[in-house]
């Protein structure tokens, strides 16, 4: 599971990082057509001077460079995060330029500069991204020593004296700076939670193939017994003609005796499917709990289980194969990591069910317990034990919060060290008998 989590971790990162080279062409078009707006609105609407014929020189280059990108490439094309560095790199400088000749960073527009970095961070690997920010902030520290004024009314000149100048360029720099690692910290997020939902979509598909692995024998069998039935036809046929030649005697004997043994193993297998399939379908709690600990009775820690409740009236439970698996995660979880003992807990009554398990290990540190159960965070740490990517326990949490449980994470009294984890469900939720 480890390997196959890692791999499809480092996969979808992968592919996560390669923008469609459509979103950003779409971008850059908005880009252009706002540039050409705005310049055409301050140069013949206000009237206001404006070095118009370098202003169109720089749009048309940015249009000129999004046209090619649309006729070179197919829309769903990728790009590599080099390829993407580099455009967003160009968009900077273009917009730079256009800042530059336009006031520098007296140009209300100047804030635009965040967007390129923004996107940056939002879909890139944070080298490219670190090397972008710097670009920038060298971007808008030239933007203040801009030799042009800013376009205004003839014979009115807006000056804008040093204090303001560092003003705006710490109000550009602090929002570029929190927009991005704002920007980065949520992609980051959304990034892993969809890897470890992929790796828990996988877990579930496996349990739920081992669980179908007994009707696809019913299924097999059903379908060899015809196929069996002709072939003991024609043994039989065969004996009764050649059963007097020694030449194929035994051979003819064989073939029948065999064919029958077939067709009783198959008899047998539809048989046990027919008989045991409200078993293989529900089973009582206690029946459950029994076959969520077994696998993990053998490795040197004491597994005890309580119950506080008679069995008379316990619950019917779905054969649920994301229960199954989330509660054996959190028990080898405890297995792991108790120094003796690990114990189980069920309890239920007529509005709930519950099961929390107790080991005497060093519980959950106080940081990690407020982070339990995000993707890729390591639960606890032993010296003892390699440490996984912290996906066990997120799997195991999503798989029962899928089922309608409520989890709780927790460490036990001071005077008994260890965690605990209770599990809750409604009882109407749950139980067969209930629902039925």
């Amino acid at each position: 599971m480890t390997v196959e989590s890692d791999t499809l971790r480092a996969g979808n990162l992968h592919t996560s990082r390669r923008v469609r080279l459509q979103t950003l062409v779409r971008l850059r078009w908005l880009a252009v057509g706002g540039q050409a707006a705005t310049v055409a609105i301050v140069a013949f609407w206000l009237q206001f001077p404006l070095p118009l014929l370098p202003c169109c020189v720089l749009i048309a280059c940015l249009a000129w460079i999004n046209l090619f990108l649309t006729l070179r490439y197919p829309p769903t094309h990728r790009l590599e995060p080099p390829a993407t560095f580099a455009l967003l790199g160009l968009d900077l400088l273009q917009l730079c330029g256009l800042l530059f000749i336009t006031g520098g960073l007296a140009n209300p527009f100047s804030i635009l500069v965040c967007v390129p970095v923004i996107i940056s961070f939002a879909s890139q690997p944070i080298r490219y991204s670190m090397t972008l920010i710097l670009a920038a902030m060298v971007a808008i520290t030239s933007l203040a020593f801009s030799p042009f004024p800013l376009p205004w009314h003839d014979g009115t000149t807006i000056a804008i004296n040093e204090v303001m100048q560092l003003g705006v360029w710490c109000s550009i720099a602090s929002t570029m700076a929190f927009a991005a690692f704002y920007a980065y910290r949520v992609s980051m997020e959304a990034s892993q939670l969809a890897n470890a939902l992929a790796a828990t979509e996988l877990v579930l598909q496996r349990e739920k193939h081992l669980s179908q692995l007994d009707g696809l024998a019913a299924a097999a069998a059903h379908e060899l017994g015809t196929p069996l039935a002709t072939i003991s036809i024609v043994a039989k046929e065969m004996e009764r003609e050649l059963g007097k030649d020694e030449r194929y005697r035994e051979d003819v004997a064989l073939l029948r005796s065999q064919s029958e043994r077939c067709r009783d193993i198959l008899r047998r297998i539809t048989t046990l499917s027919a008989e045991n399939e409200a078993h293989m379908r529900y089973l009582t709690l206690s029946s459950m709990m029994e076959e969520i600990l077994a696998p993990h009775r053998e490795f040197g820690i004491r597994l005890s289980l309580v119950e506080e409740t008679p069995r008379a009236g316990e619950p019917v439970l779905n054969r649920n194969a994301g229960i199954m698996y989330g509660l054996g995660n959190l028990v080898e979880n405890a297995v792991d990591y108790a120094r003796e003992t690990v114990t189980v807990t069920v309890a239920f009554d007529a509005e709930t069910l519950a099961i929390t398990i107790e080991d005497d290990g060093d519980g959950y540190a106080p940081d990690i317990l407020t982070r339990i159960g995000e993707p890729y965070v390591t639960t606890r740490q032993r010296e003892d034990t390699a440490g996984g990517l912290g996906l066990g326990l997120f799997i195991a949490k999503t798989l029962l919060e899928r089922s309608g449980a409520t989890l709780t994470f927790g460490n036990r009294e001071a005077e008994t060290p260890g965690a605990r984890v209770r599990v809750e469900w409604p009882r109407l939720l749950i139980d067969s008998n209930s629902t039925n």
